[in-house]
């Protein structure tokens, strides 16, 4: 016997005895000697924690079992000590640069995605746990009208469409102190999101109206005020009402108002400051009573999940989730994409045949809608799951199965934000994307969320609150001041009941009124189901196949243009920009609301103190709803050349890229794209808010990045240049009268002669205009791809797959545009975060109502030349667009027509 050797047992955790696939409870170094029953064996490559190791000799063709559930199968005879590694996983931690040697192949092949055969001869009902005679408490906010017992007290802003958004974000803000004088109101919050803004009637309408209307009936909202645009478009406020009236949503037990945004953005600010104010005596006046623990309906969810998720976290939540059903209570399990793999043991006890049926239907249905785009379910483990030993789809849905525990009876499956009925355990059909899956639980009435997270995921929701459940010591160590439950401590030998009974004690405390940690934090974030562009495979092998633009500009029939128009730019090093930022990029969607909140700080910074003056002129955070949860091929590559093109860009000086941690397209992701597209990655900042300690320490590192950089860089320096130097978008919104026309394509035709840049999206309403075109030579076609960086100035189009303004206006701003100008005809655009937007207009009824509102009208004579001198000013810094200034800004990313949730 080697006295140097490892105990199994020390060493490594098999989730069921049978296993013969072992997870690393530690990293294992290479030639480490471990015993198992009095036999030794080597382990002959070093293994990450959370990584499996062969417990015993598999045969080629054998399966590879956690779970006692097939997740891989053997390409070769594996011996005892042998890293699993299959294709996928290599290639993560190679993308990872890690400092071992890896092994040369894969070792094992993933195991065949197939519908689950349920046995219907055979099948028997399953039972629930049985309820107690004597059912807890705790104290809530008993609602009217059926509507239950809300564990918070919320003022809530439903944004109808993401075009709302930003005004609803505005609204917050002017209300963020409102309701500090009212005990028993926890805020006012806003609901934005990134869905409902196109022009045609989106395909996941019926989801969204649904959501929405889940939102307003939620227990932990003590008041609605739901914002649309006047005259908007298939997503609107009467739709939203009339769909709950026809559905029997209980709106008349919750005060609230249906709002239209109809007039200029300070007024309806006004008005919609006045609604809130309205509210607050009748909201705060409602109290806190005892309530039985039925009252309780717990959201289910994992994010930033890893190999220990499945023997730790999940099973200390389904723990407690079961002891709120003996009380008589309710729990959703979601994530159907999450669970393919798995159904075996989802159903090992169900209620009906019916249920079970309908179960399996919704996960056939989940793979087909994933199959029109182009994808499959193996598309859903992101970066982060593979680095912490998350292989494939199966052994992630394996682990996350367990968030149903043995004994608990699956009773219902509902669809997506369908309310809940009956209390049990309910299975809710949404996409494995954290955001979008809890968005869900939530309208469907769940007023608690246990999320359960391997690398310490930070999500939260605004208006329920969250029980962070961290699946080991270390990381809880690590992100203490995130997590709510260390589950580590189950796997360090603790009985489950006793990690359960506190955790539950928590949950009971938590109901009550006392904060998570999330809530401490002031950290949330929504995102609903996004839209599905097909609705079948008939157009699939023509939109993957869609040649790209080549990147050359349309010919215009102009003047080179001798009118000597200048504007002060900026030398930037590489080149002249019209303005110097200091830029936090968020990496995926769960660091947006941390980036947002640092380019807070330090704007604060530089009005207080004087931060960065000479230097740069303002910082901005560009926060967004991808980087995980999606798919991956043509809607991945968008995403990172939109991002890759905002990082480049000529306006930001200096620029940091911010990860969550866990994410598909995290820091090392960036740094191999950015290398690719010739783009040095020491010339950016990196920092993680998993991995650097949580969002105070991080939000520090970022400052001292900045800090430190701008310290060694010189002062800007500035410079008088000529047109050949602007970067300008056109876009037009609403109808667009002939003379507008005329006028910008003058104003085009002024700029590309003067040797400058013009880009157009490919929907915008000028391309519509033959008047507009009446300059171009040939065929009008795309020149660049979504969010392409312009390399040759001249007049281009880019390629827009969407007809959302917002989405529209980030994939323009990624093509290196400094300024943006619009003719509007009806309510003004929200700007870019980034990028001023000059607003114009010559339609009398929108000068009329939105006058305060516009940069410029084209009456009383006003033509390109006038139109010109105001691009110019904000080119040179002269004078700040009106609702760019305001605040009325966003940022969105498209999917394209391939992009789907997962």
């Amino acid at each position: 016997m080697n006295e140097n050797a490892r105990n199994f047992g020390d060493i490594a955790k098999l989730p069921a005895p049978t296993d013969n696939a072992a997870i690393a409870t530690e990293r294992l170094e290479a030639g480490t000697v471990v015993e198992r029953d009095g036999v030794n064996f080597t382990i002959p490559h070093t293994i990450l924690e959370g990584h499996r190791f062969a417990a015993e000799k598999i045969p080629a063709g054998e399966s590879l079992l956690s779970w006692k559930l097939t997740f891989g199968e053997a390409m070769s005879d594996i011996s005892p000590g042998e890293y699993l590694a299959n294709k996928k996983i290599l290639t993560a931690l190679s993308e990872r640069n890690v400092n071992f040697t890896l092994p040369e192949k894969p070792n094992f092949r993933d195991a065949e995605l197939t519908a689950f055969d349920l046995d219907t001869d055979s099948f028997r009902p399953g039972s629930q746990v049985p309820l107690r005679e004597n059912p807890g408490t705790f104290s809530g906010y008993r609602r009217e009208g059926g509507r239950g017992v809300g564990t918070r007290n919320f003022i809530v802003i439903v944004g109808a469409t993401s075009r709302t958004g930003g005004f609803a974000k505005a609204l917050e803000w002017n209300l963020r102190d409102a309701a500090k004088e009212y005990g028993n109101i926890d805020g006012v919050v806003a609901v934005s999101h990134t869905e409902g803004g196109e022009e045609e009637t989106p395909n996941n309408l019926e989801l969204l109206l649904r959501t929405l209307a889940g939102f307003i009936v939620n227990p932990n909202v003590g008041a609605a005020l739901v914002l649309d645009e006047e005259g908007g478009g298939a997503v609107n406020n009467d739709a939203l009402h009339s769909y709950m009236e026809e559905n029997g949503y209980p709106l008349g037990d919750v005060p609230h108002r249906f709002m239209s945004l109809g007039r200029s953005f300070g007024l309806d600010l006004k008005s919609g400051e006045g609604i809130v104010r309205g509210w607050l005596d009748a909201v705060g006046s409602v109290r806190r009573t005892e309530e039985p623990l039925s009252e309780l309906k717990i959201a289910l969810q994992c994010g930033g999940s890893d190999a220990f998720s499945g023997v730790s976290a999940n099973p200390v939540s389904a723990w407690v989730a079961k002891e709120v059903i003996k009380n008589g209570g309710s729990a959703v399990l979601a994530e159907t994409d999450e669970l393919i793999g798995a159904e075996s043991y989802v159903l090992e006890n169900v209620r009906s045949l019916d249920v079970a049926e309908r179960f399996l239907a919704m996960v056939e249905r989940f793979k087909e809608r994933v199959g029109w785009h182009g994808h499959t379910a193996e598309g859903n483990p992101s970066g982060g799951n593979n680095y912490r030993g998350l292989y494939n789809i199966s052994i992630k849905s394996i682990g996350a199965a367990t968030k149903r525990d043995p004994d608990v009876r699956l009773d219902d499956v509902i669809e997506y934000a369908e309310l809940l009925g009956e209390p049990g355990f309910h299975f809710m059909d949404s996409p494995g994307n954290d955001l979008e899956s809890v968005a869900g639980e939530v309208a469907s009435g769940c007023n608690m969320v246990f999320f359960t997270t391997g690398n310490g995921s930070i999500t939260n929701f605004p208006f329920v609150p969250t029980v962070k459940v961290v699946t080991t010591t270390g990381r809880y160590e690590l992100l203490e001041n995130e997590m709510d439950v260390n589950a580590g401590k189950y796997l360090d030998g603790e009985p489950l009941e006793n990690v359960g009974r506190d955790m539950f004690d928590l949950t009971v405390r938590a109901a009550s009124g006392e904060k998570t940690a999330g809530e401490k934090a002031g950290h949330s974030q929504v995102s609903i189901w996004r839209n599905w562009r097909q609705t079948g495979t008939e157009n699939l092998e023509r939109l993957e196949n869609v040649p790209a633009p080549n990147g050359e500009p349309l010919s215009l029939v102009v003047e080179i243009s001798g009118s000597g128009r200048t504007f002060e730019a900026v030398w930037t090093g590489r080149g002249f920009g019209t303005d110097r930022v200091g830029l936090i990029m968020p990496t995926s969607l769960c660091s947006g609301q941390i980036s947002l909140r640092i380019a807070e700080l330090m704007n604060e910074r530089v009005r207080e103190d004087g931060f960065g003056e000479g230097k740069v002129s303002r910082f901005v955070a560009l926060p967004h709803t991808e980087g995980c949860g999606s798919s991956g091929g043509a809607s991945e590559a968008l995403y990172s050349r939109t991002v890759l093109g905002h990082l480049a860009h000529p306006l930001v000086r200096f620029g940091l890229l911010l990860e969550h941690g866990c994410e598909k397209t995290h820091n090392d992701y960036f740094r191999a794209r950015l290398e690719e597209a010739g783009l040095e990655p020491e010339r950016f900042g990196w920092a993680s808010v998993q991995l650097d300690g949580g969002i105070e320490k991080v939000v520090r590192r970022v400052e001292e990045w900045f800090e430190e950089i701008m310290e060694t860089s010189p002062a800007l320096e500035y410079e008088t240049v000529g047109l050949e130097r602007l970067r300008l978008g056109l876009d037009a919104s609403g109808p667009l009268p002939d003379d507008a026309a005329r006028t910008f394509a003058a104003l085009a035709r002024e700029v590309v002669g003067g040797g400058g840049t013009v880009v157009v999206p490919e929907r915008s309403g000028l391309l519509g205009s033959a008047v507009f075109l009446e300059g171009t030579v040939g065929e009008v076609r795309n020149t660049l791809s979504h969010g392409e960086t312009v390399n040759i100035p001249g007049f281009h189009v880019m390629e827009s797959p969407t007809s959302d303004p917002m989405e529209a206006a980030t994939g323009l701003g990624a093509t290196g545009v400094e300024v943006m100008a619009a003719h509007v005809s009806g309510r003004p655009l929200t700007a870019h975060r980034m990028v001023p937007l000059v607003q114009i207009s010559s339609d009398e009824a929108t000068i009329s109502k939105y006058g305060d509102d516009l940069d410029a009208t084209l009456d009383g004579g006003r033509g390109p030349e006038e139109i010109l001198d105001t691009i110019l000013d904000v080119a040179s810094r002269r004078y700040t667009p009106r609702l760019f200034g305001r605040g009325n800004v966003g940022f969105q990313f498209t999917r394209g027509l391939l992009g789907v949730s997962m």
